[in-house]
């Protein structure tokens, strides 16, 4: 037999003593303990052969610490009790030794960061062959022609320049490829997949989780999916398990739990997904559409004028901002989005002044912003605040949040000391968050409580403008729900103008009233959201669009082996 027939030769996925109809992973009253605390309670499901479940709920609901458990990977100190059985056989009473031979070959793991899973000193060819060596293929000479097949079959474009690259040179797509590819590689029975898509763009969301769908189905792969995202889950699973503070708040097929959920919490998690409840906020944003439309004859807020930014890499010039004009009217939200790379970022260094245009002008409400000094900008800065991406990393952890918010107004000389401390119990307050907080550290505050204190800390100037870089990126739904609302709430009352920038076009509909869409440094297309969204021109706007989650179940087709390498979507090496 050639080696590539051997390489798309069927594998036997169901063993001859196995029970065809069984279920494949059974978890009965599954309870885990970090010391004297009890972290998840009693959890029972069943994972038919080559199907799909998703485990779902926010950070700390337990769905992790199960899917650890299930890996046998649970952390010093944890340890569980109740039964495991896969294929028939219990799992979690068996020594280290004996389970190992199952983990990698059997089930197999996409790990939610890339980035961290992989050595970055070591190439991807190195790694691969790692993995290569569970393989039942005795011949180690096969197996760098089966990890480049395996490679194409993930739809990694160029599969030998992947192999002898290093994590750094590839994008986070093609890393979460690797990964997957690494974990199909010895074609295990289930894949546990721990947030796949979390730090990826929304179209390359909808790559890997066609390509998780896909696979599941060629390979007859079981897949448990864990996901904070209802409409992930209600697009990828047959059934969905919803956990919260690590017991189960309801269980059942797809179907049932995302039409007609049971229990409050499940019902929560719908309302709070920005896909499937496009208009949650319409009340609130109507004064920023009614000011749109009033004041459209007026000078704008910013005003963006064929602005173009170069960057000089390795002897190449590179065009980040290319020709872009867009304004944004005062009290409402314009939203940049674009994938990775298409300028979004180096469009808000412009706007903040980090960064110099090298043609073009930029203008806040009417006066000029290029050639202005340091000391220039510094007035400007106090009318115009950044909110960061991360609020795990953007505040340091060792002040307290008094510090935190109160330190724009220590250092613009801002009103006597008791006025400033009226000022941040004020901010504070304005995002809903008590006095009582004043003296905790950022470690003992939780996602949206961190969030919330950098929202506060952006406001304690009362700016004008508000920039927000990706807000939400590091919070569960619910979490982002709530700082949505703060955040339309304020602009409502406080006439705000926001600029929001996103790669989820869902968050952007429920958010904002005009947005400009970025692709390679240049504006593809711009509008109100109601009219881009009900009636995008451009290839590109479509395809974002496309890529929201819509809860709606949608298999990919079935490709064989020769046809996936050229049907999957291809990346190319950064």
């Amino acid at each position: 037999m050639a080696t590539h027939d051997k390489l798309n030769a069927p594998f036997p996925f169901i063993r001859a003593n196995a029970k065809p109809n069984a279920a494949l992973l059974r978890v009965d009253d599954l309870s885990v303990f970090y010391g004297q605390q009890r972290v998840v309670s009693d959890v029972s499901f069943e994972l038919g052969r080559g199907k799909s479940l998703a485990l779902i709920g926010e950070s700390g609901s337990g769905k992790s610490t199960i899917a650890r458990a299930v890996l046998r990977l649970l952390p010093d100190g944890g340890r569980a009790t109740g039964h495991i059985e896969f294929d028939g056989r219990e799992v979690l009473g068996l020594a280290e030794r004996q389970f190992r031979p199952l983990r990698g070959r059997a089930i197999g793991f996409v790990p939610q960061d890339p980035g961290n899973a992989l050595n970055p000193v070591r190439t991807i060819g190195v790694q691969a062959l790692e993995a290569a060596a569970l393989l039942t293929e005795s011949d180690r000479r096969l197996h760098k022609a089966i990890v480049l097949e395996t490679f194409a079959q993930v739809g990694l474009d160029n599969p030998q320049r992947v192999y002898d690259a290093y994590p750094h040179q590839l994008s986070g797509g093609m890393l979460q490829r690797v990964l997957i590819g690494l974990a199909v590689l010895p074609r295990p029975r289930l894949l546990v997949a721990d947030e796949p898509t979390s730090a990826l763009d929304v179209t390359i969301q909808k790559k890997i989780l066609d390509l998780l769908s896909r696979l599941q189905q060629e390979l007859d792969i079981s897949l448990l999916l864990i996901t904070h995202d209802l409409a992930i889950a209600g697009e990828r699973a047959d059934s969905i398990v919803v956990l919260k503070d690590g017991a189960v708040q309801e269980k059942s097929v797809t179907a049932s739990v995302f039409s007609s959920p049971t229990s409050a919490y499940a019902r929560k998690l719908h309302a709070d997904v920005p896909a499937l409840n496009p208009d949650r906020y319409a009340g609130l944003r109507e004064p920023g559409f009614r000011s749109l439309h009033k004041e459209a004859a007026a000078p704008p807020k910013i005003a963006f004028t064929g602005v173009t930014k170069h960057f000089t890499a390795g002897g190449r010039v590179l065009t980040a901002v290319d020709d872009v004009s867009f304004s944004v009217q005062p009290g409402t939200t314009h939203a940049l989005v674009g994938e990775s790379g298409s300028g979004k970022t180096t469009t808000i260094r412009l706007l903040l002044g980090l960064e110099q245009p090298d043609a073009g002008h930029i203008a806040m409400a009417g006066e000029q912003m290029g050639g202005r000094s340091k000391t220039a900008l510094r007035s400007v800065w106090r009318h115009l605040q950044l909110v960061y991406q991360n609020p795990f990393t953007s505040l340091d952890p060792s002040w307290k949040v008094e510090h935190l918010v109160r330190e724009p107004l220590d250092r613009f000389k801002i009103g006597t000391n008791a006025e400033r401390q009226e000022k941040v119990r004020e901010a504070l307050a304005n995002v809903g968050l008590g006095a009582h907080l004043l003296s905790r550290k950022p470690g003992a505050l939780s996602g949206g409580q961190r969030q919330r204190v950098a929202i506060a800390r952006a406001l304690v100037l009362k700016p004008d403008i508000i920039v927000f870089d990706e807000p939400k990126s590091a919070l569960d739904v619910t979490v982002q729900a709530e700082i949505v609302e703060v955040l339309l709430t304020l602009q409502s009352r406080l006439g705000l103008t926001y600029v929001f920038v996103s790669h989820d076009l869902a968050l952007v509909r429920q958010l904002a009233h005009t947005v400009s869409v970025m692709q390679n440094g240049q504006l593809v297309e711009q509008g109100t959201v109601r009219e881009l969204f009900a009636n995008p021109r451009e290839t590109y706007t479509k395809t974002l669009l496309e890529s929201i989650p819509s809860g709606l179940r949608e298999r990919p087709p079935v490709l064989q082996p020769q046809q996936q390498h050229h049907h999957l979507q291809k990346e190319k090496i950064a």
